[in-house]
């Protein structure tokens, strides 16, 4: 019984001390999540920062094209007015710019 005893106390003891030369695997798994939970950290604040650069673009360019418009319509206006001045009636100013009656004769009621 005692070389029982001390054989499982040898044994315990020669164990416990290769448990310390043993890799961790738990700990290499932890490294690892860790790690992909930084990239993927990363990857989400670069998403975020392209959204906001293109929201930014895609306001810019409403902007432009409103600008665009408004002076597209300024300069219709213009040559509308300016036909009906130059003695054109609605039809033919209609005809002219290729656009309906009804829009000549609401640019030239606000005149």
């Amino acid at each position: 019984m005692l070389y029982v005893l001390i054989s499982l106390i040898i044994i315990g003891v020669i164990l416990w001390i290769l448990s310390f030369f043993m890799h961790d695997r738990f700990k290499q798994i932890e490294d690892q999540l860790e790690q992909f939970s930084i990239s993927s950290l990363q990857e989400t604040y670069q998403l975020k920062k392209k959204i906001s650069i293109l929201e930014e673009e895609l306001l810019m360019d409403d902007d432009i094209l409103e600008h665009s418009m408004d002076s597209n319509e300024s300069t219709m206006n213009n040559k509308i007015a300016n036909l009906y001045v130059n003695g054109y009636d609605i039809p033919s100013i209609s005809r002219e710019l290729n656009i309906s009656e009804f829009d000549v004769r609401s640019v030239i009621n606000q005149l």
